[in-house]
Order: C-alpha cells, then sequence, then structure tokens
C-alpha cells in the first residue's frame, strides 16, 4: 500500500463498516457456535487418544504427530478464543469454557496444560500483542524481537538454521519466559514500583524472582505433566512401553513447536506487512492497522481450518477477538469486501509462502514496511 492510498482511507467510514459487520456477528451468536468448538475440542481430544493408544508400541512419527495436534488444537482452538471472551455471550456454554473460569485454580491442567500460565499468556496476547499490533511495545514484533539475529555478522545460511533450531523450541525458548517477564512488568505498574531488572539469564536462574516463577509455575508442571506422570500411567505395560511414551511426547513437543511456530509467526511478519512506530488514534486507524498488519491463510472450511487452529482468520480474529471460531468463516469473505471497498489490500497466502516471508524478516533479509516509508 502506497503512503498516498494509506493515509486517504476514509478511516470513519471503515470503522462505520467494521463495526457494522461486528454487531450482526454479535447478533448472530448462539449455541451452534458453541457446538461447533466443543466438535473442534473433540477432534483434537481423538487426536491425544489416538497418539497415545499407539504411543507405548514404539518409538514412531505417526503417534507424536497426533499427540501433537491434540496439544496444538487445545491451544489455538479452545484455549484462545475462550481467552478471547469468544463464548462468555454464548449461555449455552459451561462456565468453565467462559474467560473467568477456563483453567483457573485446580483446573489448569485440566482445562489447558501447557507451558504458559493462563493468567500470562492472557496479559502478553490478548492484551500486549492485540493492542499493540506492530509497534515496538507489541511482544511479538519478530523484527524488532529478532535484531540480535538480524544486525548480527553470522552468514545467512547460519542464520536461518538458528531459526530452524528455534521453531522447535520456541514455546519454551520465548513464548514462556516472555509470558512471566510481562506479568512481573504488570505487577510493577499496578503497584507503582519502578520496573525490576530482567535479564535473559536471570529469566532462567532459581536465584531471581523472575526465574523462580518461570520454574515453579511453568517449567516444573509441566514437565511433570507431560513426561513424568502420562509416560508412568504406561508402566504397567512395562518399561519399554513407559520409555516409548515418553520419547513419543518429546518428539510431540518439537512437533507442536514447529506447527505453532508455522501458523503463528507469519501472521504479522513480512515485507508487505506493515510495522508503526506510534500507538493507533482512532477506532478507524486501529482496524486499519489490524488489516493491513496481519496475513490469512486458505480459508472455508473446518477440516482446513482445524488444521490452521483458526489462525488462518488472522485478520478477524484481530479486529473482533471476542468472537466465537465459527463466526470468523461467515465474516471472512464480508470483510474482504470491504477491503476492497476501501482499496485496502488483504493479504492472504499459502502458509508455507507466508512462512519464507517472515524468516527473511527474522534473519534480517527483509524488513517490515512503515507507512512513512511505504
Amino acid at each position: 500500500m502506497s503512503l498516498s492510498s494509506y493515509q486517504s482511507v476514509d478511516r470513519e467510514q471503515l470503522a462505520k463498516d467494521i463495526s457494522e459487520l461486528h454487531r450482526q456477528a454479535l447478533a448472530d451468536i448462539g449455541p451452534e457456535d458453541y457446538r461447533h468448538m466443543k466438535r473442534m475440542e473433540r477432534w483434537g481430544q481423538l487426536s491425544s487418544l489416538a497418539g497415545y493408544a499407539t504411543a507405548w508400541l514404539a518409538p514412531n512419527p505417526v503417534s507424536a504427530l497426533l499427540i501433537s495436534q491434540g496439544s496444538f488444537t487445545r491451544w489455538t482452538q479452545v484455549a484462545h478464543p475462550i481467552q478471547h471472551r469468544g463464548y462468555d455471550k454464548v449461555d449455552a456454554a459451561p462456565k468453565h469454557y467462559k474467560s473467568r473460569h477456563f483453567a483457573q485454580g485446580w483446573r489448569r491442567f485440566l482445562d489447558w496444560p501447557d507451558w504458559m500460565t493462563p493468567a500470562g499468556w492472557h496479559h502478553e496476547h490478548d492484551v500486549l500483542h492485540h493492542y499493540r499490533l506492530g509497534e515496538t511495545a507489541d511482544p511479538n514484533n519478530a523484527e524488532h524481537n529478532m535484531q540480535w539475529l538480524r544486525q548480527s555478522k553470522l552468514p545467512m545460511w547460519l542464520r536461518y538454521a538458528i531459526v530452524a533450531v528455534f521453531s522447535g523450541i520456541w514455546k519454551v525458548s520465548y513464548y514462556t519466559p516472555r509470558t512471566h517477564k510481562e506479568l512481573r512488568l504488570l505487577a510493577a505498574r499496578q503497584h507503582d514500583r519502578p520496573a525490576p531488572p530482567m535479564t535473559r539469564l536471570g529469566a532462567w536462574s532459581w536465584f531471581t524472582p523472575q526465574g523462580r516463577a518461570l520454574w515453579s509455575e511453568s517449567i516444573l508442571p509441566y514437565v511433570a505433566y507431560r513426561f513424568v506422570l502420562l509416560p508412568a500411567l504406561f508402566l504397567p505395560l512395562g518399561g519399554f512401553a513407559a520409555t516409548s511414551v515418553l520419547l513419543n511426547s518429546l518428539l510431540a513437543e518439537i512437533f507442536t513447536n514447529m506447527h505453532t511456530f508455522l501458523v503463528m509467526i507469519p501472521n504479522h511478519a513480512g515485507d508487505d506487512v506493515m510495522g508503526f512506530d506510534d500507538k493507533a488514534k482512532g477506532k478507524g486507524e486501529f482496524y486499519l492497522r489490524q488489516i493491513l498488519g496481519s496475513v490469512n491463510y486458505p480459508t472455508g472450511s473446518n477440516f482446513n481450518d482445524f488444521f490452521y487452529g483458526w489462525l488462518n482468520y488472522q485478520i478477524e480474529h484481530h479486529l473482533w477477538p471476542d468472537l466465537p471460531l465459527s463466526q470468523y468463516q461467515k465474516l471472512q469473505p464480508k470483510v474482504k469486501a470491504v477491503c476492497d471497498k476501501h482499496g485496502i489490500p488483504y493479504c492472504q497466502d499459502s502458509v508455507f509462502k507466508r512462512l519464507l516471508k517472515a524468516v527473511d524478516i527474522m534473519v534480517g533479509k527483509t524488513s517490515m514496511l512503515k507507512p512513512a516509508a511505504a
């Protein structure tokens, strides 16, 4: 999008058009939206069940992929929309499928067994990322976060290799400590205290408050659940069976990391995606940035969308994060039509094309668009 066309968008009318679609979607929400999410949840549960039902036989990629898909589904299609209050307006949804009760207290590992704490994920993702999209303050700004690699003297092939390795461990190496960091910074602001010292090494040290929280609230509980408790359940079948489950669980963890990296990182990165230096002013500008700073993948069917975790509707999701998953299927063509009306590029590509564009940003081969330099 050129600078002149970016500046000429009628933001007031865009806000009206987007708000009207939101109004229609809210009026359309009903029990079927909850039933749809439950269907996706069951698909994920069946994946996990099939994975663990075969994982004890021998270490193998099929069982690991099934376990991985179950974990991926739990995060992207259950925890993600629920924490965004997507089903708070659905009377048919039980209270533990609503944001105030989901994964709280003793239900954490029942509702959402993962590395991140629900509170940390909510603040880092639902608040900071969604309301600072593309800005330096966006915790998921790939260009900003990877400056150390972009500005390094390493050969380009080694930079790509580093990103490849990172894709297999990014949930525990990046997302988990980042959510703890943002929670501590929030607590300091809420109590009118100066920001505590934060270092990469300190984040993992048991001798810092940040590190102790990471280990006690995230690392140790998840390791105990995924890599100790679940394999131990297969001990009655023998040591080989339990070891096979452990090895398949470790492989599944790598697969889940790679799967989420594939569909999450490219959503907001590429040399044709806009980044911003300042905060959006006004609803119309905010909506415009959600469109220009987000990318969709192929959309249209439950089977297709299940494997993308509904992250293939990233433009619609960033416009209205509080909607049930099924509403995005209905809204996608309408949003595209609004973009056509206003002359706004609506980016929708193959996930693999977007991955290459995102990785090029991370290694410093290309850079994000900026309105002032478009």
